[in-house]
């Protein structure tokens, strides 16, 4: 099953938990901060020597001959008054194994790692931390075992997509303000554990892809307030449970790739906000009751279902289908209407962990974590006072982070202008990069883009740079190109490409990249016949895309729209790391600003029609754009592919899937091998997002960061 499912994000999570628990703990000061308490700082470098990268810059900052407090050190959050360690959250890649001298922070309350390729065993004095609230080391390679016990205070828990072993622990059951449990994609076995019935707090139960057996404890179904429960993927059986109907709250249910028997619980249907249901893949048998597909926007998944001679019937699919417009997938076949019949079709409705409700019966409440209209409204009132304080800090430190080396002359027209936290082994003049490119010679050409051509240039033994030639005329004006290069220059992320440097004269303009070998995905689209279909490479590539438009969108300060997303600038390294490249077309938008009037830009096939037609830029734009690349990237059709001339003008891939979909021929839209590759709620899904992205009105598509989510959510194991 998919790796972490995740309807509201962890990121999202764990900032709301971070201001809740640092409300009056933002990083102060050194001067504000209590002498006495200092011993917080050794912990701290023995956790950064156990690691042996540095999450980009993060961790290099982390040192006491920088001069700055370690509260202010990146990823440290402390409380104000104490001066303690209260809060740890880096992301990207650390590597290396988490060191026992966490323990020391002994006020510690949150420690996010996810991600970050860490190795070993979790340290068993890490689960002494009395004071801790929220861990997440999601997405890592940490193995062993879960300990015997367990913070009593612990309200979110994430160790999904690790290599775990042995049995999930009883005493789980002790930790009563437990929200959110996410054991996905390790190698759990055993039960699953009656005492988790105890968690009355519990919103998020995933154990998804792990080897549990025995059944469902009828204990779990204590857990009135569950939203989302996904435990596919294991080797589960028996009948389902009848109680599964108490769960009143349930919005998602996935019990696909184990081994139930018997007949679908008629009670299912009487949930009335369950969206999701997923019951593929196990040995169910009779009839479907008709009330459970008898609400909108619900999907109902129950393919490949089957005891002996007994399989699962559609009748009362198809009575159901012509006023119920769901997606329902039974034995080998698929009846029903895959979205409703609308000018915008949606495969599937977002799912969400937070939402309005009035679970427990608390008013204002939340679905997923019970925080009641005081509290959200004390977190916003410091979300307000921290965002301030975390912008002007923000400013602060990239304006001072990437100047820009100093020139001799006011003007030099042979200078190549490199950010100051660029090394590559080898300095960056104007006559070495044209000597490298054989004064840009075409043989050294690895692509085209609208802005210009790209070279490869071999600038000193072994370092290797990609130049972009700018076409002399498409600037509007020096002063303005070189403002707009700055600000691009201080964008770094692990999925764009590093701008190292540039040159800008009367005669010549070109920027400086890092060099990748892998090629642009239009080439991997192109040639994937040659290797074996990988659904998790396909993945991989997308949520680095996504993670990357993201960035871009909502944390570069100025915010920067892409403008021309496509697979030709997308590039790839040997292990298939996805990079967004070309930014010469890229638009600064201001913080006061939400969409901007400019010269249409783009490629046909990829543009956003609002954009093509009325010059409307937003970031609605490159989300659409990337819509199109995620279907290019699980189809054998390219944006305009010439198999669609016979359907007329304005037909593209946008239009075919929509086609497939209305005729119920969705299995045909994907490339050979891949829905056999792959679980096929997860592919439909994926499909369902790329559609989204794809629609024609601007509010109907998500935003990127809500397209990193879910694709996070359907992550395959073994990352």
């Amino acid at each position: 099953m998919a790796f972490l499912h995740r309807s509201a994000t962890t990121a999202v999570l764990f900032a709301l938990h971070l201001l809740l628990i640092t409300t009056a703990s933002v990083a102060s000061s050194p001067s504000s901060l209590p002498e006495q308490q200092q011993d917080d700082m050794p912990a701290l470098l023995h956790l950064k020597r156990a690691l042996t990268s540095g999450a980009g810059d993060a961790l290099r900052q982390w040192s006491p001959e920088s001069g700055a407090h370690h509260c202010s050190w990146p990823g440290v959050t402390c409380d104000a008054r104490s001066g303690r360690v209260v809060a740890l959250a880096l992301g990207g890649r650390l590597d290396g194994e988490l060191s026992p001298a966490v323990a020391r922070l002994t006020e510690l309350k949150a420690l996010s790692f996810p991600s970050a390729r860490l190795g070993g065993e979790i340290p068993p004095q890490l689960w002494r931390l009395r004071r801790l609230q929220v861990l997440n080391l999601a997405g890592n390679s940490l193995r062993g075992r879960l300990p015997a016990t367990f913070p009593e205070g612990l309200k979110s828990l994430d160790l999904s997509g690790n290599r775990l072993s042995g049995a999930i622990p009883p005493a789980l059951g002790s930790c009563a303000a437990l929200r959110r449990l996410r054991l996905s994609s390790n190698s759990l076995d055993g039960t699953i554990p009656t005492r988790i019935g105890e968690l009355a707090r519990l919103r998020v139960l995933d154990l998804s892809g792990n080897r549990l057996t025995g059944g469902v404890p009828p204990e779990l179904l204590h857990c009135r307030g569950l939203v989302r429960m996904d435990l596919s993927g294991n080797l589960l059986h028996d009948r389902l449970p009848s109680g599964l109907a108490e769960l009143k709250n349930l919005e998602f249910l996935s019990l696909s790739g184990n081994n139930f028997s018997g007949e679908i619980p008629s009670g299912l249907g009487q949930l009335g906000v369950l969206e999701f249901l997923n019951l593929t893949n196990n040995s169910l048998s009779g009839e479907v009751p008709v009330d459970l597909v008898a609400l909108q926007n619900r999907t109902v998944l129950l393919d490949n279902n089957k005891r002996s001679d007994e399989e699962i019937t559609a009748a009362a699919v198809n009575a159901a289908a012509p006023v119920s417009p769901v997606h329902v997938v039974t034995a080998r076949s698929v009846t029903g209407e895959l979205f409703p019949v609308s000018p915008i079709p949606i495969i599937i409705r977002q799912l969400t962990e937070i939402r309005p409700g009035t679970s427990n019966g608390s008013s204002g409440s939340n679905g997923d974590g019970g925080l009641g209209i005081k509290e959200i409204a004390a977190i916003a009132a410091a979300s307000a006072i921290v965002v301030v304080l975390l912008v002007a800090l923000t400013l602060c430190i990239c304006t001072r982070k990437w100047p820009l080396r100093p020139s001799k002359r006011s003007v030099r027209t042979r200078e190549v202008k490199v950010f100051a936290d660029v090394e590559i082994g080898a300095p960056l003049t104007y006559v070495a990069v044209v000597h490298a490119t054989g004064n840009f010679n075409a043989s050294n050409c690895i692509g085209n883009g609208g802005f210009g051509p790209t070279y490869k240039a071999e600038v000193a033994p072994g370092v290797l740079v990609a130049i972009k030639r700018l076409a002399i005329g498409k600037q509007h004006g020096d002063k303005e190109f070189q403002a707009e290069v700055r600000i691009l220059g201080q964008c770094r992320h692990p999925h764009l490409v590093t701008l190292l440097g540039y040159h800008i004269s009367e005669s010549e303009m070109f920027l400086i990249y890092n060099y990748l070998p892998g090629g642009n995905l239009e080439s991997f689209i192109q040639e994937r016949g040659k290797r074996p279909i990988s659904w998790r490479r396909l993945h991989k590539i997308a949520l680095d895309v996504a993670r990357a438009l993201a960035y871009m969108h909502d944390e570069c300060a100025p915010r920067i729209l892409h403008r021309d997303v496509k697979p030709n600038n997308i590039l790839l390294d040997n292990e298939c790391n996805a990079y967004l490249s070309d930014f010469g077309l890229a638009r600064i938008l201001r913080n006061s600003e939400t969409h901007a009037t400019t010269d249409v830009a783009g490629t046909f096939g990829y543009v956003a029609p609002e954009y093509a037609m009325s010059r409307r830029v937003s970031d609605k734009a490159d989300v659409y754009s990337y819509g199109v690349v995620l279907l290019e990237l699980i189809s054998d059709k390219k944006a305009l592919d010439p198999s669609f001339s016979p359907y007329g003008n304005g037909f593209n891939i946008v239009s075919w899937v929509l086609r497939l979909i209305q005729r119920g021929r969705v299995r045909e839209f994907f490339i050979e091998g891949l829905w056999e590759k792959a679980p096929h709620d997860d592919l439909v899904e994926f499909l369902n997002l790329a559609v989204r992205c794809t629609q024609e009105s601007l509010a109907s598509r998500p935003t990127m960061k809500h397209v990193v989510r879910r694709l996070r959510e359907l992550r395959p194991p073994s990352y």
